[in-house]
């Protein structure tokens, strides 16, 4: 896994966190980190999607978030558990990985010769 893909799974996590800090940031501190947080996964994930495919960056960090939030409210903000919600989230996550593991970044196609 190069570089370029720890990005995105970075940007990824960050973004659970500081979605969660939009629902439950209260004071001046809160609300910075989760600015700060916003700004890096942002960063992270736009500095990845200028080597990798950016449709591709943008769905990975998207599914991985949102999957990561629905957990964490599950498990640590009283969501209720429903078999349901586990299910279409396990569905999301299998499309996200599938969506990695058939896409090369562009110097894996220069590496090949093939021209982007």
């Amino acid at each position: 896994m190069n570089i370029n893909w720890i990005k995105v799974f970075v940007a990824a996590f960050l973004e659970i966190f500081w979605v969660i800090g939009l629902t439950h940031s209260h004071d001046l501190w809160t609300w910075t980190g989760t600015v700060i947080l916003i700004i890096v996964s942002n960063y992270l994930m736009i500095s990845a999607a200028q080597v990798l495919p950016a449709g591709t960056v943008y769905a990975i960090f998207v599914g991985i978030g949102t999957g990561g939030t629905v957990v964490a409210e599950i498990l640590f903000f009283g969501e209720p558990f429903r078999w349901g919600k586990i299910f279409l989230i396990a569905v999301l996550l299998s499309g996200v990985i599938g969506l990695k593991l058939v896409t090369e970044n562009k110097s894996d196609k220069v590496k090949k010769g093939v021209e982007s």
